[in-house]
């Protein structure tokens, strides 16, 4: 079974918005992948916060479907995140991307789709690994 792989908001806003400067290299993105798409409650504001309205409701139908399993992180996680926004606080990391640092940390897996290319050149994955962007891969 291949490696899971965590979505940022970037890549899903572009999928959802057919506007974005990046919306076509996404719907091929998304067409062609044939891991398991995993990210987190925290992205998911994100991408709602983001997208154009009626993109959000077809998201949320899209995510219940099944198009990608989304994790909570555990209340008792909250200071582990916190000290990474504190760490990192010079690119500077958000909530969102804490929580995937932690996802990728929680699960093992390294793979990850985002438009933070700088951010998560930077940031560390399970057992301390660089994170494989296969996004602009």
């Amino acid at each position: 079974m291949p490696s899971p792989l965590a979505v940022d908001s970037g890549p899903f806003v572009a999928w959802l918005n057919a506007r974005d400067k990046h919306h076509a290299r996404a719907v091929d993105f998304f067409k062609a992948r044939r891991e398991r798409l995993v990210t987190t409650w925290p992205v998911i504001t994100e991408v709602c916060h983001l997208a154009p309205q009626p993109a959000r409701a077809v998201f949320l139908r899209w995510i219940a479907a099944g198009g990608a399993s989304v994790f909570h992180v555990p209340d008792e996680q909250s200071a582990l995140l916190a000290g990474w926004m504190e760490q990192y606080d010079d690119l500077p990391m958000d909530l969102a991307d804490a929580s995937l640092v932690w996802l990728s940390r929680h699960l093992g897996a390294v793979l990850i789709a985002t438009m933070d290319r700088t951010d998560f050149a930077v940031y560390r994955g399970a057992g301390g690994r660089r994170f494989k962007n296969l996004f602009f891969d």
